[in-house]
């Protein structure tokens, strides 16, 4: 077969790359990659800053330590966002995944923590436990992903959607307001995150090119300037930040070692290892590349390690952020640079507080309307996952629907597992770990047949399809006939930029 050598084509911003360059791997300018990663670090950064302060008030801290589990938090963030998506020998996925403290282990935390006298007692036993349940997780995560091929378009559909539709009553939360305040639920706060989703939707419908991509950027920064005349900013914070802050190692503390705290958090780190998996699903979607056993044991080894390292740098058990998958969605920006970007950004974050402090003036409201959008995409990017699943002749529409309801089960009532052992609570109260272990149940009783998975290919692979060439093969050369992408997926895509 004759070969022939690279060819630049336009990249859909006016400039050419290499045919055989991967969106994911495009290095954009220095000035747009800024812009675009201070966008994920504002659609994520409550997010971030929810669990410390959580935890930290529940553990009766004073306000001084609050304030450095945030600063350590935003740290560690920006730590485990540059490793996921730079890389490290065979660790991170290489993806624009931005990652952040994990809701699902806040529970299992907060029980550690008042079993162990609570203070910084319980929070040095936090710590003990999450060092050692990450690297278990890490030691495990090659044994994990060979349980990808049961991972089928199916599967993985439902599971993106309910991952979307799990976020969606946090952006609706966000837009009453903080709570236990006055203006909790009042129409000053609802009506903010009304006028930032309509921003939002204006660029979208009359602006193009840039503007379109920096849509929610625009639509937080405009949101925030008309919640001051009404008086949702809150500038008070920057006066009483820090100007510089530097993470040290076991800061409260040598961390305290018990078997029961380590053995509840294990279970969460499978728990965490699921929702990851279904996070990196997400954005190979998005993405349109196909993913690879490798690919996804790196981004769960990074994750796992990187919640080694947050218990010795005073942070929490860290994980993908699945609205940063709806942003790159809305978006179509694809590098993982510009989210490399965005861990640069959240890493000096915790370094200079003060900073950190100009980012939280953004209104809770305000992040509630744009939180719509993003969540909303994560969602719409699963169902089209499920539009391209075969429905006839199988029970396929009975999997996405008992998964769907499973996932959706705690969302609607969280207290519906109450009465269940503390080891189901911990798994089923994530509607995506329910959603995740119904659907791949389910395809293994309708679909498996004599040893063999009778569905369409599942959306990972053990190795690229054969005479695919990749970049630094033959010199950059490709082979005639062969597609432009050969890590795209199996079956045929359409760019989230186009909707």
């Amino acid at each position: 077969m004759a070969l022939r050598r690279r060819r630049n084509r336009q990249d859909g911003r006016g400039r050419g790359r290499p045919a055989d360059v991967h969106p994911v791997d495009e290095l954009l300018p220095v000035g747009p990659m800024a812009v675009y990663g201070l966008q994920h670090v504002l659609s994520m950064y409550a997010g971030v800053v929810a669990v410390p302060l959580i935890v930290g008030t529940a553990l009766k801290l004073t306000p001084k330590q609050i304030t450095y589990l945030l600063g350590a938090t935003l740290f560690m963030s920006g730590l485990a966002t540059l490793l996921q998506t730079l890389g490290l020998w065979r660790l991170g996925a290489r993806l624009p995944i931005v990652q952040g403290t994990s809701f699902a282990a806040v529970a299992t935390m907060l029980a550690i923590g008042r079993t162990h006298n609570g203070g910084l007692d319980g929070l040095r036993a936090i710590y003990g436990a999450l060092i050692v349940a990450g690297l278990i997780g890490f030691a495990i995560a090659p044994f994990f992903t060979r349980l990808l091929r049961f991972f089928p378009p199916v599967v993985t559909g439902a599971v993106i959607t309910v991952i979307g539709v799990s976020l969606l009553p946090v952006a609706v939360r966000w837009a009453l307001g903080p709570q236990n305040t006055p203006e909790f639920g009042s129409m000053r706060n609802v009506g903010l995150a009304a006028a930032t989703l309509l921003i939002i939707v204006l660029i979208y419908r009359f602006l193009g090119g840039f503007f379109n991509r920096v849509a929610i950027l625009l639509g937080l920064v405009l949101g925030t300037l008309v919640a001051i005349p009404f008086g949702a900013t809150d500038f008070g914070q920057l006066r009483a930040a820090r100007l510089f802050q530097l993470t040290a190692p076991f800061h409260f503390g040598t961390p305290t070692f018990y078997v029961g705290a380590t053995i509840s958090m294990v279970i969460v780190m499978l728990v965490i290892m699921t929702e990851t998996t279904a996070d990196i699903l997400a954005i190979g979607e998005v993405v349109d590349r196909r993913l690879d056993r490798r690919v996804v044991t790196g981004g769960l080894q990074a994750d796992m390690l990187s919640t080694a390292v947050a218990g010795v740098f005073n942070s929490f058990s860290l994980s993908a952020f699945a609205q940063n998958v709806g942003l790159v969605a809305v978006t179509g920006i694809k590098s993982r640079f510009v989210v490399g970007v965005s861990g640069l950004i959240l890493l000096l974050l915790g370094l200079f507080p003060v900073v950190g402090a100009i980012v939280a003036v953004v209104p809770l409201p305000v992040l509630g309307g744009a939180g719509l959008v993003l969540f909303g995409t994560v969602a719409a990017s699963g169902i089209r996952t499920l539009s391209r699943v075969d429905y006839e002749g199988n029970a396929n529409l009975v999997i996405v629907a008992v998964a769907v309801g499973m996932g959706v089960i705690p969302i609607a009532v969280p207290d519906f597992y109450g009465h269940f052992p503390d080891w189901f609570q911990v798994i089923f109260e994530s509607g995506i770990s329910a959603a995740a272990i119904s659907a791949i149940l389910l395809n293994l009783l309708f679909n498996y047949r004599r040893g063999t998975l009778e569905e369409e290919g599942p959306i990972f692979a053990e190795a690229p399809p054969i005479g695919t060439t990749f970049e630094g093969d033959t010199e950059g050369l490709v082979t005639e006939g062969d597609p432009p992408h050969p890590i795209h997926p199996i079956h045929p895509r359409h760019e989230p930029d186009a909707h």
